[in-house]
């Protein structure tokens, strides 16, 4: 049966969802947990690759494999979110990772590569949690309020942050092994406040569908492939640069910033990117998506270009840096504002786990081409930058020719 889009906009009485917000900042903390184990490989890419003799290729492939499985385990998670519920869902996610934070920290002990990239493929399950939180967020709002609610929500992405700014710092005060137990045990507390203090929102149902049948009929929705492809560049993006800017800064300016610097900066941007998210899901949600989704793509188009000119490293190359990743961020809320007015409302989660899979893929590559376009005489990533400018660049045009979430669901 189809759901119409006055169907989707039914909710129960606005006094049925109080204590909305409580529970997505809670769902918002879990995310930052589980982006924060997702990300641990990245901050001490420098450690890996001289413990372990590694070359760009490799570096590039021991960055990426996560990025890979939280993205492709973010179709499977967003469907199983529809059938079982955020809370369950959530506590899933942050115990079934638990184990690969503890597997990367036997790899960097004994300096195995190969364990190394094998413990990261399972790290994935951690970047999959983005997934759980959009269907659980979205259904303790009305669908004028979504671009609010997975603004917030969105915020958990500060987990990369948090793991930039304070894992290179925690393995030099307490040592690398022990970091990566304090990383697991936070998962695990943080897997039990979620059991016992979250609940789903009174206007949440069930879907009973099945798994294959439900992905199925989200990717036979031509929403779910728009703001796929418009997400696999604002959030692939975000993920690219926040795994990949710590191997940049070090290599463009190896004698200005070094590997705490880098964390530093790293997390800067990340932290811009979490601040404009809700930004852009407020403005989303006042304006429109598709407004603040081009203001996004033609913000990261810019910066691409300027930094693909290696400014020296200094006020400009922050600035340029903080702006993209703001850009990114406005792109972020805009695109799943985009999503929940656009979407029957028992395939939000399945639809949100599509496209937050093509933002993990869309942050899988970029490291991978970063890695093979590097040029070792000239010390410049200059043709992947260009490559993004590109990508951007087409990307505004395409979005310039979609319908806005208000026409989309008429």
């Amino acid at each position: 049966m189809t759901t119409t889009a006055a169907e989707s906009d039914a909710q129960p009485d606005a006094t049925d969802l109080r204590g909305g917000l409580g529970q997505v900042i809670l769902a918002t903390l879990a995310s930052t947990v589980g982006f924060w184990a997702w990300m641990s490989i990245a901050p001490l890419q420098g450690i890996y690759a001289t413990e372990m003799g590694l070359d760009q290729g490799q570096i590039s492939l021991m960055l990426a494999t996560p990025v890979l499985v939280g993205a492709l385990g973010r179709i499977v998670v967003g469907a199983l979110t529809d059938r079982f519920g955020g809370r369950r869902m959530f506590a899933l996610v942050l115990v079934a990772a638990m184990p690969a934070v503890l597997l990367v920290a036997l790899a960097g002990t004994v300096k195995s590569f190969p364990l190394l990239v094998g413990a990261g493929f399972l790290l994935g399950i951690g970047g999959t949690i983005f997934a759980v939180g959009v269907p659980f967020s979205s259904a303790w709002f009305p669908p004028h309020r979504r671009g609010f609610a997975n603004g917030v929500f969105g915020m958990g992405m500060i987990g990369t942050a948090v793991s930039a700014f304070a894992t290179p710092r925690l393995a030099q005060a307490i040592g690398y092994l022990p970091t990566h137990l304090l990383i697991a045990g936070v998962m695990v507390v943080m897997a039990v406040v979620v059991w016992i203090g979250m609940r789903e929102s009174p206007a949440w149902r069930p879907s009973r569908q099945p798994l294959v049948p439900k992905v199925m009929g989200a990717l036979r929705l031509g929403v779910t492939w728009q703001m796929s492809f418009l997400y696999a560049i604002v959030f692939g993006g975000f993920v690219a640069f926040s795994t990949y800017l710590p191997k940049y800064l070090t290599t463009i300016y190896p004698d200005e910033v070094d590997a705490v610097g880098a964390g530093t900066r790293t997390a800067l941007f990340a932290a811009a990117a979490v601040v404009a998210r809700p930004i852009g899901g407020v403005l989303a949600d006042r304006f429109g998506p598709k407004v603040v989704s081009l203001i996004s793509l033609a913000g990261i188009v810019s910066a691409a270009y300027i930094v693909g000119q290696q400014p020296p490293e200094g006020v400009l190359t922050g600035a340029v840096f903080l702006l993209m990743a703001s850009a990114m961020g406005l792109g972020m809320g805009a695109v799943f504002a985009w999503v929940g007015p656009s979407t029957p409302p028992d395939k939000v989660g399945a639809v949100s786990g599509v496209v937050a899979a093509a933002g993990g893929l869309g942050g899988y590559f970029p490291p991978l081409v970063m890695g093979a376009t590097y040029h070792p005489e000239s010390n410049s990533y200059s043709l992947g930058l260009w490559l993004l400018v590109l990508v951007g660049a087409g990307a505004l045009v395409i979005g310039g020719m979609l319908r806005d979430a208000r026409s989309a669901a008429r």
